[in-house]
């Protein structure tokens, strides 16, 4: 269609967005579906928080806000990354905006040129590339497999590097794979990052809180300082504090990249909802209690999931050290067909597959830029879960 932007051929609607619309549409239709594709927690966002929310309401502070964050918000996000990263920001290198997918939208329209490269290690977040490519910049992904456990390596990272590479996105624990890096995979790669100036690093670490065994987490520019003045470190609320929705997320870094980010945010959506800072900062600065036994709910999740998709044929599915993700691999699968009839030629048609005959629904791996695979965010009741992986057993006995 001419009246539409060029700039739509560049990217494609989300599919886990896809999925989940999908999943909810054979639900109206009467189907009996279990949707396993939505990377939120199914735990109410805490009391303490809502009632910070209702106290905003009655105080009337409904009124628009500083473009990026109250400055009481701010505070409290430069109060967090000294206690819990050892990081030190003044508010000034801080921003707020409308979930964190808008904080890295904002710093990638701020800063991409054509012809400016990011690399993303992959399986990625779906939103990743698209952002990049919105941007007008170029994706490089950098493919972890199963055998590196869905970790990328320094030599990868250095071989990736060109003379137009202007950001790194790096996430641990990883949406979709649940990957952690520990401190000295890390550190090695900021070793390769320290070599080259001109490449800036963007830190998802919105799975921060969500880590597992005795992983501990760590960030960039606390495991390197020499990055600090070209980090940006991003948060948000919406996975720790179950408070997806609200759509509060943060970053820092150097100030002028948040004010850069200002000016974008400033002429797009302004500042994010008054009542949801209010929630965020007593998200920040109140109780975190419910912390730990939230933990030990997604860790029992993960070790039913994993147990059951590994006894499934021709799945491999390994233990992820934090989110609320595993990422299956099932090259065991792939060119078998179902009783019905259809070859199985890849993790699409998989997927598909899998939700039309067994209504279970997934994310299948080439959104993430990783195949054969699939997403299973198992952020959702223990037997809920049991009675999914349960499907994908019977639907994976049944393949010829």
């Amino acid at each position: 269609m001419a009246f539409l932007s060029d700039t739509l051929a560049r990217v494609k609607p989300s599919p886990t967005i896809a999925v989940t619309s999908k999943a909810a549409a054979l639900k109206a239709e009467g189907r009996d579906v279990i949707g396993l594709g939505a990377g939120e927690p199914d735990f109410d966002t805490p009391e303490h928080i809502r009632e910070a929310a209702k106290r905003a309401i009655d105080a009337g502070k409904t009124r628009y806000t500083a473009v990026d964050g109250i400055p009481e918000l701010k505070a409290a996000i430069c109060s967090k990354f000294l206690s819990e990263n050892g990081l030190t920001y003044t508010p000034a290198q801080v921003s707020v905006g409308t979930g964190g997918k808008q904080i890295l939208y904002n710093a990638l329209m701020a800063t991409c040129n054509p012809g400016d490269e990011v690399i993303i290690p992959a399986p990625y977040w779906v939103s990743y590339p698209d952002m990049v490519l919105l941007a007008g910049g170029t994706p490089v992904p950098v493919v972890a497999t199963l055998e590196t456990a869905f970790k990328i390596t320094p030599d990868q990272l250095e071989a990736a590097i060109t003379p137009r590479t202007k950001w790194f996105i790096f996430n641990s624990p990883s949406n979709p794979t649940g990957a952690g890096y520990s401190r000295s995979e890390l550190k090695a790669l900021t070793e390769v990052l320290m070599r080259h100036p001109q490449v800036w690093v963007m830190s998802d670490d919105m799975y921060e809180h969500l880590v597992f065994d005795d992983f501990t987490f760590c960030t960039p520019a606390e495991v390197e300082p020499g990055l600090y003045d070209r980090t940006l470190t991003c948060n948000g609320v919406s996975k720790a504090f179950a408070m997806t929705g609200w759509r509060i997320g943060y970053a820092a870094g150097p100030v002028s990249l948040i004010k850069a980010m200002g000016t974008i945010q400033s002429q797009s959506t302004s500042n994010p909802c008054s009542i949801s800072q209010w929630a965020a900062l007593e998200a920040l600065s109140g109780p975190q209690d419910f912390l730990p036994g939230w933990r030990a709910a997604f860790q029992a999740r993960r070790d039913l999931v994993v147990s059951m998709l590994n006894q499934a044929a021709g799945v491999t599915c390994p233990k992820p050290e934090g989110a609320f993700y595993v990422y299956p691999d099932i090259s065991g699968v792939i060119g078998k067909a179902t009783p019905g009839g259809t070859v199985l030629t890849n993790d699409e048609v998989f997927a598909t597959a899998l939700l039309e005959e067994t209504g279970v629904a997934v994310v299948f791996g080439a959104a993430f830029g990783l195949s054969p695979n699939f997403r299973v965010s198992y952020a959702t009741g223990d037997e809920v879960l049991r009675e999914a992986c349960a499907r994908i057993q019977r639907f994976c006995a049944s393949l010829v």
